[in-house]
């Protein structure tokens, strides 16, 4: 008999999960609450109607981890995506100029790639991938409406899906497992929980509210420079980044504390969004009008939170035939750019996890183990990150706030030693962007005596000989009044 698993959810995971899954002897039946995909990339852009997918007019990108993994395991998508238009850029390419005459070629470089693109291009030709797989086959405008759970045995096994198709009765599609790659907004886990499944949840605040506008270069004209000018930076009060995309088009997104009430509603207006941009560098010359254009309204998105779910409980699952990936897993602030890439990862966990066992338990410890230690210690990294950013964006408006010691020793290792070091010596970037493309643990870095000893050299150097990046944009208060709203 041949096995047959439900992929609940067509966006990025659940496309993940479908390549990973794919084999002769199996049945992958991807359901989709969405009608297909409208008939090439830009109408997909204008078009599309992702009900399921709150971000997907949002910025986005593929870490290295994950262009790596596409390139080695699914070659065939990996010229699809260029052909489409998605850009990669190696780490020679994304070098500050600066660096580019000290360049040599090492092992390992050419894993440290960008692949941009819109999320719509990259959901068209993944679909369109996915799709020529064996044995894996779509259900669009289908809902599902309940799991079918079995409880009779001492763990509770889910047996399939209810579904709902054009508005017809509901029928069970029954399956020997079932991922749920529904996202932020799944309500799967609800209903297990709601028939007496325990499954932990640890949440905590990502603190922003997510804003972003997407632009198209005009003929003839270049993107900006790779200087000493960044294209993302933190100003405490706002972060901001520059997102390239596929066939000349670009995104920016900004990211503005909830604290931060008056700010936040007003960087919904277009022409508000594109006022704060003119006021930092980093952004201004992107957006000139004689480089680019807008080609869109503001999309915002709030509520986020970074998420993980527990299905293993005290060694044991909690539940069986059922694995969440991706986001209705786990979740991390959409501004660091690794949901993409971490559902991806987490798909490919699962395909080998359940390549190596047929053994419905074994597979769940197994998912759970290879989870936590492949993804958890980025998540970890992302949560205090947050949780420093809130302090940071709440210190903002306290204009008696006097940091501590050690608040402005962290604060000078970064920006007098880190920084600085990432900008000279191609080394330390290696290193520390092998972490952030998710090549390494994020704090691998730090066990580098090498990578160590250049940081702390850097950090004793003059300040007048390091290579401070120009002021990225202006203290809270000028942009707020620069804004016409109120400091305080």
């Amino acid at each position: 008999m041949t096995d047959r698993i439900v992929v609940v959810g067509a966006g990025i995971a659940g496309l993940g999960a479908a390549m990973a899954l794919a084999r002769a002897d199996r049945e992958v039946v991807v359901v989709d609450r969405d009608p297909p995909p409208p008939p090439n990339v830009e109408t997909c852009f204008d078009t599309w109607e992702r009900k399921g997918v709150t971000q997907l007019r949002h910025s986005h990108v593929f870490l290295g981890c994950l262009v790596t993994l596409i390139r080695d395991r699914h070659p065939r998508l990996h010229e699809m995506l260029k052909k489409a238009g998605a850009r990669e850029v190696d780490f020679e390419e994304s070098l500050p100029l600066a660096l580019r005459d000290k360049y040599t070629p090492m092992n390992g470089d050419r894993d440290l790639a960008f692949l941009f693109s819109r999320r719509t291009t990259l959901e068209y030709t993944i679909r369109a991938y996915v799709e020529t797989l064996p044995g894996v086959r779509f259900l669009t405008s289908t809902i599902v409406r309940d799991l079918i759970l079995d409880k009779s045995g001492p763990v509770p096994a889910v047996k399939g899906v209810r579904i709902e198709r054009d508005g017809a009765a509901p029928e069970d599609l029954t399956a020997t497992d079932v991922i749920d790659a529904c996202g932020r907004s799944s309500i799967l886990t609800d209903w297990l929980r709601e028939r007496g499944v325990t499954i932990d949840e640890e949440k905590s605040p990502a603190g922003i509210l997510y804003f972003t506008r997407h632009y198209r270069l005009r003929d003839g004209q270049d993107e900006p420079p790779r200087d000493m000018i960044p294209g993302a930076g933190d100003l405490g009060y706002i972060k901001y980044g520059v997102f390239n995309a596929d066939n000349r088009h670009f995104s920016i997104t900004l990211a503005v504390p909830e604290i931060e009430s008056e700010l936040r509603t007003a960087t919904l207006n277009p022409a508000t969004f594109d006022a704060i941009c003119n006021k930092i560098p980093g952004m201004a010359r992107w957006i000139d009008p004689a480089r680019a254009e807008p080609v869109t309204k503001v999309f915002g998105m709030g509520n986020l939170h970074n998420v993980w779910r527990h299905f293993v409980k005290a060694g044991a699952p909690v539940v069986l035939n059922y694995f969440a990936v991706g986001d209705s897993a786990i979740r991390t602030n959409p501004l660091y750019g690794r949901g993409c890439s971490s559902a991806v990862l987490h798909a490919h966990i699962l395909g080998d996890v359940m390549s190596a066992t047929e053994d419905a338990c074994e597979r769940a410890i197994a998912f759970d183990k290879r989870t936590r230690k492949e993804i958890r210690p980025f998540w970890d990294a992302l949560m205090k990150q947050d949780l420093g950013a809130i302090r940071r964006a709440k210190n903002e408006q306290d204009p008696s706030y006097k940091p501590r010691l050690k608040a402005r020793l962290i604060k000078s290792f970064a920006d007098d030693a880190v920084g600085p070091a990432t900008r000279s010596n191609l080394g330390v970037l290696r290193a520390i962007m092998k972490g952030f493309h998710m090549l390494a643990m994020p704090t691998a870095w730090l066990t580098q005596p090498t990578v160590v000893l250049r940081v702390l050299g850097t950090w004793l150097t003059p300040k007048s000989k390091k290579p401070y990046p120009p002021k990225l944009g202006p203290e809270r208060k000028e942009m707020l009044e620069a804004l016409g709203l109120k400091t305080a």
